[in-house]
């Protein structure tokens, strides 16, 4: 029986990536214990309908007051912070793997985002911010006369 294998090309340098970046952590970066101290960026997705541009970003354990949605001269930008839990001692963890603190993203808008009819929301750790397009970059269909040869409609 053959086996039919997909090969990655990319497979090898992702490796190599991984064993440079462990070399360079182990070196100077932050231990596991040290997670906490170290700066996060939430994740983000951003795609784009017909009618307007959608940005959903990660953040869980954040209260609303925590998070700041602003635009100015066409950059969007979150702010906000995630602070560590302080129900529990430090010295009684075990583990912290999460990542706490401040953090600031930016994303250039096209001048086709309407700046003045922008939403968000914030809902099960997630925050969506919907930014319809202005009316003039929409698509539209325009409708053609077609003429004879000589003229005539």
């Amino acid at each position: 029986m053959l086996t039919i294998s997909r090969r990655d090309p990319y497979r090898s340098l992702v490796t190599v990536q991984d064993q440079i970046n462990r070399l360079f952590e182990g070196a100077f970066g932050p231990t596991q214990g040290d997670a906490a101290l170290t700066a996060w960026a939430p994740s983000v997705d951003i795609y784009e309908t017909e009618n307007e541009l959608v940005l959903r970003a990660d953040l869980p354990g954040l209260a609303e007051k925590d998070i700041d949605v602003r635009v100015e001269n066409n950059m969007l930008t979150l702010r906000g912070e995630r602070k560590f839990e302080s129900k529990v001692s430090e010295d009684n963890y075990l583990r912290v793997e999460r990542t706490f603190g401040s953090f600031s993203r930016s994303f250039s808008l096209p001048n086709t985002v309407n700046t003045d009819a922008i939403r968000a929301e914030y809902r099960n750790g997630v925050l969506t911010v919907q930014m319809p397009k202005r009316e003039e970059s929409k698509p539209r269909q325009v409708k053609v006369d077609v003429t004879s040869g000589n003229g005539a409609k």
